[in-house]
């Protein structure tokens, strides 16, 4: 990836001088040269507004969880959004020594006040309530739809939408899962819950063979707060899903920049190869054709 610093902008400068010269064989003065030069200075380099000089501190969970990041560990890059904060801050023109990582919780994260972190990146849906407290970045990733199912069932051995076939999946009421869940298997293989919390216990209960979620919470459903759960797949298309963006503290000089940065890795295709590396291939979350 080519590297971009941010740059103020052209600042031209016209430099004016006039040299004179006195010849001493006349009566009257003579002006044996006047000259003016201009020069358009080069495009100048500014240093972004962090929290330490030429560091940018970046705040994630504690604990951070996989596939996001893995084994809790942010500085080495794996895991999806810790390499999207590498891929971000090389775009801002830091070297990955200069990333400093510090941990925050959620809520706090998103409350309004001082921070003391620069960028924070932990699954935060932008959301016009949230914008009062805090900045977002552009969307890095856009949620899609997952199918939950105990490991060892005939649902979690499904690999198409066809194989769900007399599949009862179960569904929170007003949630885009429930419009993906009736496009993709129909209205007669749907159960509507009040909550998600209903629909994770009636699947631990034997009611249900399956249920649909966003990916990001499938990941905690599945391998949190179900027995022996396992994410059967992902359903293509991300419409009406969840907008992820990076936090920065409300009123941040880094919000354009970084907003920049993740537009233009969203425009290279950047974040897309990312998002297959660690949410499909290295958590081993296929399509559902």
């Amino acid at each position: 990836m080519t590297s971009t610093r941010v740059r103020a902008g052209l600042i031209a400068t016209t430099a004016l001088s006039a040299l004179m010269m006195a010849g001493c064989s006349s009566s009257e003065p003579e002006a044996t040269g006047a000259g003016s030069a201009s020069a358009s200075a080069e495009p100048t380099e500014v240093a972004l507004e962090t929290l330490t000089e030429g560091k940018l501190t970046i705040a994630t969970g504690e604990p951070a969880y996989e596939p996001w990041v893995i084994n809790d560990d942010p500085e080495s890059g794996e895991g999806f959004e810790a390499a999207v904060a590498y891929a971000v801050a090389e775009e801002l023109g830091f070297a990955a020594e200069d990333v400093v990582w510090v941990r925050s919780s959620f809520d706090s994260a998103i409350a309004p006040g001082a921070k003391d972190w620069d960028l924070n990146i932990q699954q935060f849906s932008i959301t016009e309530e949230r914008k009062t407290a805090v900045d977002f970045s552009s969307p890095y990733y856009v949620t899609s739809q997952a199918l939950v199912a105990v490991d060892g069932t005939d649902a979690a051995e499904a690999a198409s939408v066809e194989d769900l076939g007399g599949q009862l999946v179960g569904v929170a009421v007003g949630t885009t899962s429930y419009d993906v869940a009736v496009e993709k298997l129909g209205e007669e293989n749907v159960q509507v819950f009040n909550s998600v919390a209903d629909v994770v216990g009636a699947l631990n209960a034997g009611q249900i063979d399956a249920f649909v979620t966003d990916l990001p919470g499938a990941f905690y459903s599945a391998y949190v707060e179900v027995d022996n759960g396992t994410i059967v797949g992902q359903f293509e298309g991300n419409e009406g899903g969840d907008e992820f963006g990076i936090v920065l503290p409300l009123g941040s000089a880094l919000t354009a920049p970084v907003t920049a940065a993740v537009d233009a890795l969203t425009e290279d295709g950047t974040l897309a190869d990312l998002e297959t590396e660690w949410l499909s291939e290295a958590a081993d979350v296929p399509v559902l054709g």
